[in-house]
């Protein structure tokens, strides 16, 4: 029996879509090739001191260069569906302006690869490289950014829209709002309160122009990626369990809310105090943020456990976006991913059980990325060893199995990632891909989880095929 044989193939329902999924900056290198101009994540990797040994996407897996073997790959993979994003600062290099020709033709190069090989494609059009331009003029914290983006997503969506059925506005808002805005630790690198709450509202607000920009140029499946989180608290204590309830403002109801429930959520004074209280908010925000959408995409990876804590600074205006009196804790007694993230499938059902309670319209929904970084083993042979991936990977699809048993309209999932890539401020030690880059080559090296999931993906066919019979 081969290694990728081991796991049982979870019953996922009949019509179960699987794909891959990747981003532009972490994959495509050509940082400054044809007439692409900087991104805030160029700016930000090329500062010292802000990513893993100075790490950068100048070159990355060079897939600019390389799509069609990758492509080659997601076809050998069997996959239905392959979610990448559009550079903004390809399309458009200063944001906003006269559009880049090569950018444009590159896009259409790849669409037209993944078509041939009869793989379907899904375009996020904001996976968190801003034209650095639009930061210049003061980034997500503005309108203007918003406005920007409907404009930029027209073109796309002109350009386009021929040949993609399926949009992701925006890819996890909360790290660009937050981890971008408020901790720092992602690009644009700032700490603030303030900024970093109307840049949560300003990419709401863009996400809502851009879908009225979709449905106008007649797009038939527009969504987001949410990177929700399924929170609990470390005790039944009440300061605990308020805690717990900040933390599900910050992470979660931030996002949910405007977009399923036409509301801001409830207890965001208790969660941020005077800080939430901002001339961002125009009457009729909130109905240009909360047009339906056809899916909702949720990333998940691991589950958190808070608890109360003091706030890191007792002065308001130094206080941040994310110092709401709440400590993260690790209690799980279980295997944790390189990126000592607990692996908790059942979280994962719990989630997606509780939106499909919590909204009673909820949009059917994709998981749009789950997937894992663990050490790999280069076998003599070029075989790629990675067991905990597919363990990973298997347990966590039938989450989504027991899921869609309880009644949530679960239709597919986007495995994260296809390719070893630049982990963002983890630069390159983190690997997630089910095919290995050997970074010094490039070469590509499918694991044995890339086997697996393919012998699951054709286990799945002819599962349904025959059930259809």
């Amino acid at each position: 029996m081969t290694p990728w044989e081991t796991p049982d193939f979870p019953a996922l329902p009949a019509g179960f879509r699987f794909g891959a999924a990747t981003a532009a900056y972490q994959i495509e290198g050509a940082h400054d090739q044809d007439g692409r101009a900087p991104s805030i994540w160029d700016t930000f990797s090329h500062t010292p001191g802000r990513t893993l040994g100075g790490a950068t996407g100048d070159t990355a897996c060079d897939h600019y260069h390389r799509y069609r073997e990758d492509v080659g790959l997601l076809h050998r993979l069997g996959v239905d569906t392959y979610r990448f994003s559009i550079a903004w600062p390809r399309l458009v290099p200063r944001g906003t302006g006269p559009a880049n020709p090569k950018g444009l033709d590159f896009y259409d190069r790849l669409i037209d690869e993944l078509l041939a090989a009869g793989i379907q494609p899904a375009v996020t059009l904001y996976h968190w490289d801003l034209p650095q331009a639009l930061e210049d003029r003061g980034g997500w914290r503005v309108r203007g950014t918003a406005e920007a983006f409907a404009d930029y997503t027209a073109l796309a969506a002109e350009r386009y829209g021929d040949r993609v059925a399926r949009w992701i506005t925006l890819n996890e808002p909360y790290c660009s709002a937050f981890v971008g805005y408020a901790e720092g630790r992602h690009a644009p690198g700032a700490r603030e309160g303030r900024g970093a709450l109307a840049a949560a509202h300003h990419l709401l607000l863009a996400h809502g122009l851009a879908v009225r920009e979709l449905r106008a140029a007649g797009a038939r499946e527009v969504g987001i990626a949410l990177n929700l989180d399924r929170i609990h608290a470390a005790s039944g204590r009440p300061e605990d369990q308020a805690a717990r309830r900040r933390a599900e403002v910050l992470h979660n109801d931030v996002w949910t809310e405007p977009l399923l429930a036409g509301r801001y959520p409830a207890q965001e004074a208790e969660t941020w105090g005077g800080l939430a209280d901002g001339p961002w908010r125009l009457p009729g925000d909130l109905e240009v943020i909360g047009t339906p959408l056809d899916f909702l995409g949720v990333n998940f990876y691991r589950p958190i456990t808070v608890a109360a804590a003091a706030h890191r600074t007792e002065d308001p205006g130094a206080r941040t976006a994310v110092d709401i009196g709440v400590a993260e804790l690790d209690p799980y007694g279980t295997p944790h991913t390189t990126m000592a993230w607990p692996v908790v499938p059942g979280a994962l059902t719990e989630l997606l059980c509780n939106l499909h309670t919590r909204y009673p319209q909820l949009p059917p929904v994709w998981i749009t990325e789950n997937g894992a970084a663990f050490e790999d083993t280069v076998r003599p042979d070029g075989s790629v060893h990675d067991p905990e991936r597919t363990r990973y990977l298997a347990a966590h699809l039938a989450a989504v199995a027991d899921a869609a048993a309880a009644g949530v309209d679960v239709r597919g999932y986007y495995l994260w990632s296809l390719l070893d890539n630049f982990e963002w401020a983890r630069g390159y030690d983190q690997r997630f891909g089910l095919v290995r880059v050997d970074y010094d080559t490039l070469t590509r090296l499918p694991k044995d989880s890339y086997h697996w999931y393919r012998a699951l993906i054709t286990a799945h066919r002819a599962r349904t095929e025959d059930t259809a019979r």
